[in-house]
C-alpha cells in the first residue's frame, strides 16, 4: 500500500476562548472555511500552537471532531495527538484515526528523553494504530537530541509514518535525511520554509498561517512549481513576520497579532499569558510592514 502523500502549508491551528474561558468552536469552524478558501492545504488542530497542554480531553476530542466535520474532506486534518507515554501517544492516535483524521502528529516523548532505541520503540507502538503518521522532531522543546537521521530512516521503514515535522532549525539536518530515506519533510519554522523546500522538503507546518494562510500556500506552491522568484518574493514578504511570531513563546505573538488583525480575541490559558506591552509595538510594526493592519 502507497504511503500518504501531502505537500503545501499545513496552518497549525491556534485554539479560539471565549472571554469566560470556553473553547469557541463556532470561531474554530469558520477558521476551518476561511483556511480552505486561501488553499491552506492541511489543518493542525490541538499542536502546541493550540494550546493542547491546557485542553481537557473532552475538548481536544471535540475541536478534532469539529475541524473533521467542517474540513469535510476538502483538505487533510492532521490531529495532534502526542505524548510522552507511549500509551497515551498510541491511544491519542486511536482517538485521531476514529475521529477521520488523516494523519496524526505525534511528537518525540518529551521530559522523559528517551534513546533512540526508546523512541523507535515508541514510534513503533503508535504505527501500530493504523493511521499515517507525521513524526514531530523538535528537540528544543522536548530536550535531548531527537530524533537521529538513522532513526527517522528505520521508522519510514513502517507502513504508517509517512512524513516529518522538522524543527531543530537546521538546513543541515534536513538534507541528511534526505540522503538517507525519502519521508516526506516539512519545514517547522516558517522562515526556513524556502530553504528546507529548496533541499526536498515537501511544506510547513505553518504558525504565521494562522494569519496570511494565502500566502504561506502561495510560497509552497511557489516552489513545488519551481518558481523561485516568486518564492524568494514572498519569502522576504513575510521574514520579519515570521521572526515576529517568536518574539515569546509560541502561541502568545501569534494569537496577539490575529487579535490586532480583528480575526479572534486575545485570549490564552495558563501558563500562556498575554503579549507583554515592550513586544505589542514591534509585533504591530511587522503585522503594518506585511499589509496586515
Amino acid at each position: 500500500m502507497a504511503k500518504l502523500s501531502m505537500s503545501g502549508s499545513v496552518v497549525a491551528l491556534i485554539t479560539p476562548f471565549t472571554d469566560d474561558d470556553q473553547v469557541d468552536y463556532a470561531k474554530i469552524e469558520e477558521l476551518v472555511d476561511w483556511h480552505i478558501a486561501e488553499g491552506t492545504s492541511g489543518i493542525l488542530p490541538c499542536g502546541t500552537t493550540g494550546e493542547s497542554p491546557t485542553l481537557s480531553d473532552e475538548e481536544t476530542k471535540k475541536v478534532i471532531e469539529t475541524v473533521v466535520k467542517k474540513a469535510a474532506g476538502r483538505c487533510k486534518v492532521v490531529g495532534g495527538g502526542g505524548s510522552n507515554s507511549t500509551a497515551k501517544a498510541v491511544k491519542a492516535a486511536q482517538m485521531c484515526k476514529d475521529l477521520g483524521c488523516d494523519v496524526v502528529l505525534s511528537v518525540i516523548p518529551y521530559y522523559n528523553k528517551p534513546t533512540q532505541d526508546g523512541l523507535y520503540a515508541h514510534f513503533s507502538e503508535v504505527a501500530k494504530v493504523g493511521i499515517p503518521i507525521m513524526l514531530y522532531n523538535i528537540p528544543g522543546r522536548c530536550g535531548g537530541g531527537g530524533l537521529t537521521s538513522a532513526t527517522i530512516a528505520k521508522l519510514y521503514e513502517l507502513p504508517m509514518v509517512c512524513s516529518i515535522k522538522e524543527a531543530t532549525g537546521s538546513v543541515d539536518f534536513a538534507s541528511e535525511i534526505k540522503s538517507v530515506c525519502d519521508i516526506e519533510v516539512f519545514s517547522g519554522d516558517d522562515s526556513l520554509t524556502v530553504p528546507l523546500m529548496s533541499v526536498g522538503a515537501k511544506g510547513v507546518v505553518s504558525v504565521a498561517a494562522n494569519l496570511v494562510p494565502k500566502k504561506m500556500a502561495d510560497l509552497c506552491k511557489s516552489m513545488q512549481s519551481g518558481d523561485l522568484a516568486s518564492a524568494q518574493k514572498t519569502h522576504a514578504e513575510l521574514y520579519k513576520l515570521c521572526k515576529a511570531m517568536f518574539c515569546e513563546t509560541n502561541p502568545i505573538p501569534c494569537k496577539a497579532a490575529g487579535a490586532m488583525m480583528g480575526k479572534w480575541k486575545q485570549n490564552f490559558r495558563l501558563p500562556m499569558t498575554k503579549l507583554r506591552t515592550e513586544n505589542e509595538a514591534p509585533l504591530k510594526a511587522a503585522l503594518k510592514e506585511a499589509g496586515l493592519v
